[in-house]
């Protein structure tokens, strides 16, 4: 068995992390080049641990596994598009999708933040966008996933409308199920039809967070997409909502020649090495007053759909500009009826200065039937905040336990410390997971250093 490993032409001892930046550790990089190889390193590897790894996009600990190995599938399969939906390796980028689905007219149902993300990964996270009350998460629009499982079987996964199928569970547990329940292959996703690459954006500004979220209540109902973006080192918590539809051809009254266009909207690159204390309260003040103004004077505008949906791609390695220490994302849904805890936590943070520019807020509706997938009905915030305070991590702890009693959660793909209790009070459907996984992995192959921290 040593033998067989060692020999493997494909492992790399290398260091790897979370986008966060955080929490480093040594793994045994494993890159294959065909399925077969694949299939054989799981066969013959009987006293095995693993995990997949696609971009490295997950902030915390999800695809990393501290002194074990780490699976980078590097080899390209078909991207095919049949009717209205497109099947892809799981291990290509959403970008790489995109510059092939948009000219032809179709973009993803539902899209993250990112387009640096594989196909996998957002599986795996069961990812959600800035639609999810009203197109859910990724995992409502797989409609098969192939699955190299713990015994290098490829199995064929499908939803089904019988929530007790056995084969349903299997799909279920795998979106969402952060790659423990085996290696996604591929996956067929239900494409939406698009008339052009452009959106149009309406910009609204409030001065103060309850008017923020009832506009965004009030407004939701007009628009596709909608997002905030919140001022969390203002008093009141001013912000910005940005609402968006798709863009058809009567709404572009300019001249253009090519309507399905795919531009990444790439304009730079953060140096790789940045002083530490480049963002203190004074420069993130600064720039979210900047923000702020410049947002106050366009209240209608024409983007691509890579400057809507991504528009943080447009810096490469952006993450870096936390220096040294990296950063958090602390990410939780909470009910609408307990809407104060988004307030709550602002307030907390900033008594106790943790800096940041970046505070997202959400609306979420229903959830799907995945039993560890993040979004349920309420509001969601994401904030980054940089590692370097020294209070950080004790004042998220306080903010988990009453997050919990609320009947919230953490999302898992940007955690990176909430711990095994927290964890399995909020996701109740842990315990059938759990079952389900005991099924498709008996002798716990797939592990990484967060289901070691959860203890799952």
């Amino acid at each position: 068995m040593i033998d067989f490993f060692n020999s493997f032409p494909n492992i790399e001892n290398k260091k790897i992390g979370g986008w966060g930046r955080r929490n480093f550790v040594n793994s045994k990089l494993t890159t294959f080049e065909n399925s077969k190889d694949l299939k054989n390193f799981i066969l013959r590897g009987k006293e095995l641990t693993c995990i997949t790894r696609g971009l490295g996009r997950s902030y915390g600990d999800a695809a990393q596994l501290k002194e074990d190995f780490v699976l980078n599938l590097k080899y390209r399969e078909r991207i095919s598009i049949c009717g209205n939906e497109v099947t892809v390796g799981s291990w290509i980028p959403i970008d790489e999708l995109l510059r092939l689905i948009i000219p032809l007219g179709f973009f993803l149902p539902v899209s993250p933040g990112s387009s640096k993300v594989s196909i996998g990964g957002a599986i795996a996270a069961d990812t959600h966008g800035k639609n999810h009350d009203k197109k859910g998460s990724i995992g409502n629009h797989i409609t098969k996933i192939l699955l190299c499982d713990a015994r290098g079987k490829i199995q064929t996964l499908r939803p089904k409308i019988e929530k007790t199928d056995d084969n349903n569970d299997l799909f279920w547990a795998t979106i969402g199920g952060m790659g423990l329940t085996g290696i996604i292959i591929e996956a067929t996703i239900s494409l939406i039809k698009i008339e052009t690459s452009f959106m149009k954006v309406d910009t609204y500004v409030c001065d103060e967070l309850n008017s923020l979220m009832n506009l965004m209540k009030n407004k939701n109902k007009q628009y596709a997409y909608s997002v905030a973006w919140i001022d969390s080192m203002h008093d009141k918590f001013r912000g910005v909502l940005t609402c968006a539809n798709h863009a058809k051809k009567e709404d572009l009254k300019l001249n253009r020649s090519n309507l399905l266009i795919y531009d990444d909207n790439t304009i730079a690159n953060t140096p790789k090495f940045l002083p530490d204390g480049i963002l203190n309260r004074f420069t993130v003040k600064t720039f979210n007053e900047i923000w702020f103004r410049k947002s106050s004077i366009r209240k209608k505008s024409l983007k691509t759909i890579s400057q809507f949906f991504y528009p943080l791609d447009a810096i490469q390695n952006w993450n870096r500009i936390y220096g040294s220490h990296g950063f958090y994302q602390y990410q939780f849904v909470v009910p609408f009826d307990k809407a104060f805890f988004i307030y709550k936590a602002l307030r907390k943070l900033k008594e106790y200065t943790n800096n940041s520019f970046l505070a997202v807020l959400k609306i979420f509706g229903n959830a799907n039937h995945s039993f560890l997938s993040f979004p349920q009905p309420g509001w969601t915030l994401s904030i980054d905040l940089p590692a370097s305070n020294s209070n950080l991590t004790k004042v998220l702890d306080q903010l988990d336990e009453e997050l919990a009693s609320l009947g919230g959660k953490i999302y898992l793909a940007k955690d990176l410390r909430q711990n095994s209790e927290i964890f399995k009070k909020t996701y109740p459907l842990y315990p059938k997971w759990r079952s389900v996984k005991s099924q498709m992995d008996p002798e716990n192959i797939f592990q990484s250093d967060l289901s070691k921290r959860l203890k799952i």
